[in-house]
């Protein structure tokens, strides 16, 4: 009697291309500053969320004789689903010297990247789904700037760094940590290249132009990130994936693993994801095909560790 195989056993893994999926990042995509990846052994479950109960102050006395008190750090929320991502990159024969050799690493690793960027753009988007909305962050997190406030109005009512201040304050009264990752979107980082109090605080710097690390250390955070990726909406216009909004966060460089500290986000992932299977020659399409796969889901472990700042700029 035989047995199925498993996905795991039918799959044939490339090993070099399976490292290259696994350590390329495209710089346009910053979803992992929000959610960083957590490797997972299970397609669902449930997501480890924090809530206020991990900032208690607990009453740690003891009574001779009496029982010690535990605690319990983290609480299994919403469940989740990781969603699979498979696309096959294709080099044309036309582009080898011998049709009959498989393509060199240099082809295979173009054809893996290409075949990453779009995955990647769909876990970027839905991430940035995720960051955005409004409605996952509690009132005391969340503003939108309208009018004068907006950072691209440069009339003296604005003010980024302010703004900026005001949710790091809310994300540490919120929690105890301060926010260590702000994400703006083009938009916005745009208005603060430009805008005068930021350039009247940096003046004596001696750079000419404003970057993502000078902001950094203007606002005493461990990065600043610019969402610069796009993609084309269903009017065929290309848009930018994260808006005109800025995300100001507690981001937890460690894993749940590592100790389950509470954390804006995470980006759960299929244990050895994602693979490169061995490429396979179709001869109609004369052609090698590099079949790529990623499981993987991005999830909110802690609303209360960010802030949203809607409508940033115009």
């Amino acid at each position: 009697m035989s047995t199925q195989m498993t996905l795991g056993q039918a799959r044939i893994i490339d090993p070099i291309l399976t490292s290259v999926a696994q350590g390329y990042q495209n710089a346009e995509m910053v979803a992992h500053y929000l959610f960083p990846v957590v490797p997972v052994e299970q397609r669902g479950g449930k997501i480890i969320q924090f809530n206020r109960e991990d900032f208690r102050l607990y009453n740690t006395g003891r009574s001779p004789g009496a029982n010690t008190k535990r605690v319990q750090y983290g609480y299994m929320g919403n469940p989740y689903s990781l969603e699979q991502h498979a696309l096959e990159g294709q080099v044309p024969f036309e582009l080898m010297q011998d049709a009959n050799a498989v393509p060199g690493v240099d082809l295979g690793r173009v054809a893996v990247m290409k075949t990453q960027n779009i995955i990647q753009l769909r876990n970027e988007y839905a991430s940035a789904a995720i960051a955005t909305n409004a409605a996952n962050y509690a009132a005391s997190n969340k503003v939108t700037l309208s009018g004068s406030s907006q950072w691209s109005d440069y009339s003296g009512t604005s003010d980024p760094s302010k703004d900026i201040e005001a949710a790091k304050e809310q994300v540490r009264k919120s929690t105890g940590k301060r926010a260590n990752t702000v994400e703006l979107s083009p938009s916005a980082f745009n208005a603060c290249k430009e805008h005068p109090k930021i350039l009247e605080r940096i003046k004596y710097t001696g750079r000419d132009s404003v970057t993502t690390e000078m902001l950094a250390a203007l606002w005493s955070v461990k990065r600043v990130v610019v969402g610069d990726a796009v993609y084309e909406d269903t009017a065929g216009l290309l848009a930018d994936v994260w808006g005109k909004d800025v995300v100001v966060a507690y981001v937890e460089l460690g894993t749940v693993a590592d100790g389950g500290l509470p954390s804006y986000g995470y980006t759960y992932r299929l244990r050895g994801n994602p693979v490169v299977e061995v490429p396979y020659q179709d001869r109609n399409a004369k052609s090698w095909i590099y079949p790529v796969t990623d499981e993987l889901s991005p999830v909110l472990a802690a609303a209360l560790s960010g802030f949203i700042i809607k409508a940033a700029s115009a």
